[in-house]
């Protein structure tokens, strides 16, 4: 009996998630499809600040891998060297084993992790917003400087605590400041104690404006919406240090806080700097087929791959979720071209519009070039969620009700310690406090 091909895809993200759904449907058994993913679920990054603001349950946007994928193998583990010669890759499980398997096909589909700066600081007291532990971590720890601030009798204590920065005012540092603040309001008025205590968020970015990768008239509706509320916005202005009482601002300022989030940006996950092929940027290079030249049995995709924008001949396409689900899905149809189901074709894609949610009723979109703004852009930016998430749309749908006629809980969860989510973390789905054994170092090549 001729043994079935194996593509194996490492990463469930939303460009791993989508190949090997495609693939699966394709293949329809005939070849033998596993995907290598440390966690069982595929993380819906968008509303993961509706998760931070105790808007949604974390569980709304885990999307289980198991029953969304007939005749895929589900490997729970990460992915630690390829043997790029022999065909063959190592990876470890979820309880610390080292696993090897080979493959016919390979997908790179790793994603990214947090952008760090060498700046004095910012790895000890700043945290991240890339997983469900960091959101659940982030809303236990806004809470919990609210409550703290309640019980202090210091004036500068309590300013200190009612204070947060936020740097990096891309997609999610505006959508993290966004919410926050309406969850430290929240907070704030079941407090007696802080009647007359202002809140303060600060919103920074070295960038001329905030949201900078997006069209300029989002960028000003979000700018006007969040203004208005009461975010300070520093726009060409970034963190020179952290401490534990504070930031220092790059012009000059010292802000004391105890809550540094940082959003300034992702880099591709450091997996693919060590398979010793061309990248650009710690994207791994691949041609308008996603493949990478000289290795036809090698695809890559999403946030992991420096792909050749042809609407922009000599640019690679962004690193946005768009792109990464729209790059899974042709690599998936072009691995099953190479088994002759199907042509080769390239990536080519146009950004359709953005959508910008800024928390309550407000949001930002430009649905097909057209710009919109307050429930209009609202009622589009959760259209688009709908219809883009690929389960349980039923149950955010019920959340998002509920949230227009309930109070929101604003009480500590108490499941995730800052130890357990550094910003230095490579795999901040899986808290450090509650993960599998690690295995030896030399196990881990």
């Amino acid at each position: 009996m001729t043994q079935r091909q194996r593509v194996v895809v490492i990463g469930g993200g939303f460009a791993g998630f989508t190949a090997v759904r495609t693939l699966s449907r394709m293949a329809k058994g005939a070849i033998e499809i596993v995907l290598i993913n440390p966690t069982d679920y595929f993380l819906y990054l968008p509303l993961l600040p509706e998760v931070a603001a105790g808007i949604l349950d974390p569980r709304k946007v885990a999307i289980p891998l198991a029953g969304n994928h007939p005749g895929v193998r589900h490997l729970l583990a990460t992915a630690d060297t390829v043997d790029i010669e022999a065909r063959r890759l190592r990876c470890t499980d979820a309880e610390g084993n080292p696993r090897e398997l080979s493959y016919d096909r390979l997908v790179i589909a790793v994603g990214s992790v947090n952008k760090l700066l060498p700046i004095p600081g910012v790895a000890e007291h700043a945290h991240g917003f890339r997983s469900i532990a960091e959101a659940l971590y982030l809303r236990d720890h806004l809470i919990r400087q609210i409550e703290l601030a309640a019980t202090s009798e210091s004036p500068e204590e309590r300013r200190a605590r009612c204070t947060f920065v936020v740097v990096g005012a891309g997609y999610t540092g505006t959508e993290v400041a966004a919410q926050g603040q309406l969850l430290t309001l929240d907070t704030l008025r079941r407090l007696p104690e802080l009647r007359d205590q202002p809140v303060r968020w600060i919103l920074a970015d070295v960038a001329p404006r905030i949201l900078p990768e997006l069209d300029e008239r989002l960028s000003r509706t979000a700018h006007r919406t969040l203004s208005e509320r009461g975010v300070e916005i520093r726009t060409g202005t970034s963190v020179a240090e952290a401490t534990a009482d504070g930031v220092e601002l790059s012009d000059g300022e010292f802000v004391a806080t105890r809550s540094l989030i940082w959003c300034v940006g992702v880099r591709p996950d450091p997996m693919v700097e060590s398979l010793g092929l061309p990248t650009e940027k710690g994207r791994l290079l691949v041609d308008e087929y996603l493949r990478v030249p000289g290795h036809p049995e090698i695809y890559a995709c999403g946030d992991a791959a420096a792909v050749p924008d042809l609407t922009r001949p000599g640019a690679y396409t962004a690193m946005t979720a768009q792109h990464a689900g729209r790059q899974g899905r042709r690599a998936a149809r072009n691995i099953a071209a190479s088994y002759g189901h199907g042509r080769l074709r390239p990536y080519r894609h146009s950004d359709l519009g953005f959508v910008v949610d800024l928390g309550g009723a407000a949001a930002a979109a430009d649905p097909l070039g057209v710009p919109l703004s307050g429930v209009a852009a609202k009622a589009v930016t959760r259209g688009y969620h709908l219809l883009a998430v690929p389960h349980g749309r039923a149950r955010i749908a019920g959340s998002w009700l509920l949230d227009l006629v309930l109070p929101r809980q604003t009480v500590q969860l108490g499941m995730v310690s800052g130890a357990e989510v550094p910003l230095t973390s490579t795999t901040p789905e899986r808290p450090h406090g509650v993960s599998a054994p690690q295995p030896e170092p030399a196990q881990r090549a």
